[in-house]
């Protein structure tokens, strides 16, 4: 009797799982289709964010499917091209409005451990196949993208867990300055490098001066391809030019070419007859301007095309058999064009 009870029980227990399983799966596979609807639609996220909160509060009951709920996102931040971004966003809000929590197992804790199992394996990853590398750039940029839009209640910062750890991961991909580090830590810096500067100035560090110092001498270094020295020179360019930030611009009322350095940002560019490209902010663009003045009205169907009123009036002088030939010249370039 014994062993048929306990027979009888192990069969309860197995059934048991085979039921949890198939809701995991279940759930998995309706988080999955959540995900692939915000990877092909990212701008819908703020419109749909609370809705795919609250179906997941549903689902989301138990420890074993917070943590499924955490890898199925991390695997899709760093797996599928440019979701990184939106995979941090829906982390930030999960983390503040996913309903199932304890004092030491919620979803942000989850998320970081998760996080921080890649992290430890840095020193491997950058000297790994290129397989192993691409896997650690991908969550070394979504790490970037946490950093940026994780945030963290009761504090007016972002987490310090993650500023320290960036720092870790530039550090290890410049330890092995083969292309596909340098690219990735480049890529890095450009979408974190202003925040990060800011950041540890706050707290005392000197670390961006020192990753920019690092960063020259790998620039210079004859074994770095010749692309990759060209984005390395890019990103020192940005970083002296205090990331690309203008400060203290005058007001819109208030801005003159003089007082703004904004002034000429959204001008049109205009080009010469040799293919030069200039703007207003141009020393000489009054003459150059009137260059392509002067040339449209040479080619009567280039400045019908681009908008641009005839340059002939009828007060200009013309010779009457000029002016005859230029009318039937006209006319007849109007009709090749009907037809």
């Amino acid at each position: 009797m014994y062993h048929f009870l306990r027979m009888l029980l192990e069969i309860i227990m197995y059934l048991m799982s085979l039921c949890t399983l198939s809701l995991l799966s279940e759930g998995a596979e309706l988080v999955q289709d959540m995900l692939s609807h915000l990877n092909a639609s990212p701008g819908s996220f703020e419109l749909e964010v609370e809705s795919i909160t609250a179906t997941l509060n549903e689902w989301v009951t138990t420890e074993e499917t917070l943590q499924e709920l955490v890898e199925l996102i991390y695997t899709q931040s760093t797996s599928i091209p440019n979701f990184a971004y939106t995979g941090a966003r829906l982390c930030n809000y999960l983390s503040q409005h996913l309903a199932i929590s304890s004092s030491s197992r919620n979803f942000r804790h989850l998320l970081l451990q998760r996080c921080h199992t890649e992290y430890e394996r840095r020193a491997e990853a950058v000297k790994g196949d290129e397989a192993t590398q691409k896997n650690f750039h991908s969550f070394v940029l979504f790490l970037g993208e946490l950093y940026l839009n994780l945030e963290v209640k009761g504090q007016t910062g972002r987490a310090t867990v993650l500023l320290l750890g960036l720092k870790d991961l530039i550090d290890a991909l410049l330890s092995n300055p083969v292309d596909g580090n340098i690219i990735c830590a480049v890529k890095l810096l450009k979408l974190t490098g202003s925040v990060l500067d800011d950041d540890w100035k706050q707290s005392g560090k000197t670390y961006m001066d020192d990753v920019m110092s690092r960063l020259r001498n790998i620039q210079l270094d004859a074994s770095c391809s010749r692309d990759v020295k060209a984005m390395l020179l890019n990103l020192l360019e940005l970083k002296s030019s205090g990331w690309g930030r203008v400060g203290n611009s005058a007001s819109a009322i208030e801005a003159t070419p003089d007082n703004d350095p904004n002034y000429f940002m959204n001008e049109p560019t205009f080009y010469t007859a040799d293919g030069v490209p200039f703007t207003a902010a141009d020393p000489e663009y009054s003459e150059k301007y009137q260059e392509i003045v002067d040339r449209e009205c040479y080619y009567p169907d280039f400045s019908e095309e681009n908008g641009t009123e005839d340059c002939y009036d009828e007060d200009d002088g013309m010779d009457p058999e000029i002016e005859e030939a230029y009318e039937k010249f006209c006319l007849e370039s109007e009709r090749k064009r009907r037809q």
